[in-house]
């Protein structure tokens, strides 16, 4: 088995909860952009000890090329997921946030530039 087979995507039950979603928030003047990635954002995250969003990644890709942009471990706790990272988009075409909730596994998405 590889770990892709285990990486769930919104085409899975739970997926409101479970799914990262990706928005880019602007700011005119600086030279980097701003990425929000929100888990639970259609449906929240119970997000207590016991069922909780542990970490989340975000990687871009540049030349076909998967780049670690950051990482924020989160858990157990019972904030709301829900991260930003200031991130210089030249030569990325996209972005893929991974998350991994301690009951449901990894789930992931990708936001293309």
């Amino acid at each position: 088995m590889r770990l892709g087979d285990l990486i769930k995507t919104d085409q899975q039950e739970g997926k409101e909860k479970h799914v990262p979603v990706i928005d880019l928030v602007s700011c005119p003047d600086c030279p980097q952009r701003t990425v929000r990635v929100v888990v639970g954002k259609e449906v929240p995250h119970p997000n207590t000890v016991e069922h909780h969003i542990k970490w989340v990644g975000l990687f871009g890709v540049k030349g076909g090329v998967l780049v670690h942009l950051a990482t924020f471990d989160l858990g157990p706790t019972y904030g709301s997921p829900d991260v930003t990272a200031h991130v210089t988009l030249t030569g990325l075409s996209e972005l893929i946030a991974v998350e991994y909730c301690n009951l449901h596994g990894l789930w992931e998405s990708s936001f293309r530039l």
